[in-house]
């Protein structure tokens, strides 16, 4: 015998005082039975079943979505978070944008439109409720990888600024964008680490060094320039860099559960600068370090030209040759997580430093000056 000629799976056992042997037809007027019961309780009469005047009794029920649930965040951070279509003559990119002022200026990410800017394209942004704009550029910085948008004849609302300097590692965040262009798509993670060093952009002559939050929440191609929201809806960062295990130009990369977001405190100094003066500056202390080397610290350039004359490092008495281990009481481990912890930093900014020169170490006091 096979197993299709077994008892069906689907069988239920009988109940205990019961004959086993119930016919299929005896249920079913169990059933109807049950229904007419039923039936008998209810107030007046709406139609009749079997010549029985019955009352089909409606429920409905109501879902509760309380402040601060994922649901309830996402509906109120959803309206003023935006798609961008970038186009240029190699084709195009896509990316995401939110809302920082209600008279038309966007935050994004500036590798989503760069090669648009570059290539004379245009920029439309999208909006939730899908209502289509042209756009146009305020400012950009690729040392920060940021870029502000201004669109008009919008009625728009801007997010909420939250403070990324009180984020701490655990805390619940929200990833909002257009993911490989699927609009208004939701994320849930948590800040997995901070302060980490990523470097992003198309070549060594255009990178961005991030000062990067990092979250587990799912970042895609297509999030970038989106915001990473917290508990209650304040952006405290935008959704910038993913890590992946591997690329090849025949297939996009996607999340692993690395992403990085750029600390909205620093964006949003950045997109102030941008909407003021239509570019940005960062904070430097004059110096070259060798990004090759890969021992213990930054390397100051052994180089002639490797310190500004006049600089912040040349009035603290550094030289070429020199190791900085530490900027600001944060351990210095290569000349990336140098450049981002100094960018991390204001103009005016008085910070103190380790180093080591040969057997020694010594300490100084820099004042970090405005990148030219």
């Amino acid at each position: 015998m096979s197993d299709f000629d077994s008892k069906p799976w689907w069988e239920a056992p009988a109940p205990k005082g019961l004959n086993k042997t119930i016919s299929l037809k005896s249920a079913i007027v169990l059933a109807l039975g049950v229904g007419l019961i039923a039936g008998t309780f209810t107030a007046s009469s709406t139609g009749s079943l079997f010549g029985r005047s019955v009352n089909l009794v409606k429920s409905s029920s109501t879902i509760e979505r309380p402040v601060g649930s994922v649901a309830e965040i996402a509906q109120r951070v959803l309206p003023s978070v935006v798609s961008i279509a970038a186009n240029s003559k190699n084709g195009g990119a896509t990316g995401s944008g939110f809302v920082i002022d209600s008279t038309g200026y966007i935050l994004t990410n500036n590798h989503v439109i760069a090669g648009s800017v570059e290539s004379g394209g245009d920029i439309s942004v999208s909006l939730n409720d899908g209502s289509e704009y042209s756009a146009k550029v305020v400012g950009r910085d690729s040392s920060y990888d940021l870029a502000v948008l201004k669109i008009t004849g919008a009625t728009l609302k801007a997010l909420q600024f939250g403070d990324s300097d009180k984020v701490a590692v655990g805390d619940s965040v929200i990833a909002i964008g257009s993911p490989l262009g699927l609009t208004g798509t939701v994320t849930l993670g948590i800040i997995s680490a901070k302060d980490r060093a990523v470097t992003a952009g198309e070549s060594r002559e255009d990178n961005s060094f991030i000062n990067a939050l990092q979250t587990d929440a799912a970042i895609n191609p297509g999030n970038s320039g989106g915001p990473l929201v917290d508990a209650t809806g304040s952006v405290i960062g935008v959704n910038s860099a993913i890590a992946s295990l591997g690329y090849s130009a025949s297939s996009q990369t996607g999340s692993i559960g690395l992403g990085f977001a750029i600390p909205i405190n620093q964006a949003r100094k950045t997109a102030e600068q941008l909407i003021k003066n239509g570019k940005a500056t960062y904070p430097v202390i004059g110096v070259s370090v060798e990004m090759n080397y890969r021992g213990e610290g930054a390397l100051i350039a052994k180089t002639g030209v490797a310190i500004v004359n006049g600089g912040a490092a040349d009035k603290a008495g550094l030289k070429a040759g020199d190791i900085i281990t530490e900027f600001g009481g944060r351990a210095i481990g290569s000349a990336e997580e140098l450049i981002v912890a100094i960018r991390a930093q204001n103009v005016g900014d008085k910070v103190e430093i380790i180093f080591k020169r040969g057997s020694e170490t010594k300490s100084a006091i820099l004042v970090l000056t405005a990148s030219e």
